[in-house]
């Protein structure tokens, strides 16, 4: 099964036959960074570039001013020879890489683990970005916002001066 079936038929499977969840099931909306950091639509491939040096990030999330989803881009979307001012959002996709928050999560965890795929953007059935999942690196759990905030800290010394973002928002994905 393809990466997309597999997400596809995990939030399919998790609901019942009225589309309720199994008691007690936690559904992936809990377990989303809700602020994940985000890249507008003029981002480019060398921006990305530079972002994806840090071995922390898998995803960049870029969005419409209205904060409807453009595209997913993980490390291997960008393309080897393209100039650096190729604009980041034609070399990603959706497919396979979005679920939604009501989706059942241990079969999107299942999936997840199945596909080699850590992360996952949240959207609604618009495709408004909600948030992204972000399973850990031992696949036992999931990144939370204090995490993803605290690697920022650690990064750089009390007192120094932020660095310039790239039209971006938000926590590390």
């Amino acid at each position: 099964m393809s990466p997309t079936g597999a997400f596809e038929q995990a939030s399919s499977d998790a609901l019942g036959a009225q589309g309720e969840h199994p008691a007690g099931a936690r559904r992936v909306g809990e377990a989303m960074l809700r602020d994940p950091k985000t890249h507008d639509a003029s981002t480019t491939l060398g921006e990305l570039e530079a972002l994806f040096a840090d071995e922390h990030v898998h995803m960049a999330l870029i969005v419409a001013p209205s904060r409807r989803l453009l595209a997913t881009i993980e490390r291997g979307d960008l393309l080897a020879g393209l100039p650096p001012e190729t604009p980041a959002a034609r070399l990603g996709t959706l497919r396979g890489r979005t679920v939604s928050p009501d989706a059942e999560l241990a079969a999107t965890t299942e999936a997840l683990l199945g596909s080699g795929r850590r992360r996952l953007a949240v959207t609604d059935a618009a495709g408004e970005l909600l948030g992204l999942l972000c399973l850990r690196r031992s696949g036992g759990g999931f990144c939370s916002d204090d995490d993803v905030g605290g690697r920022g800290a650690e990064a750089e010394p009390p007192g120094a001066a932020a660095a310039p973002a790239l039209r971006s928002s938000r926590a590390e994905p």
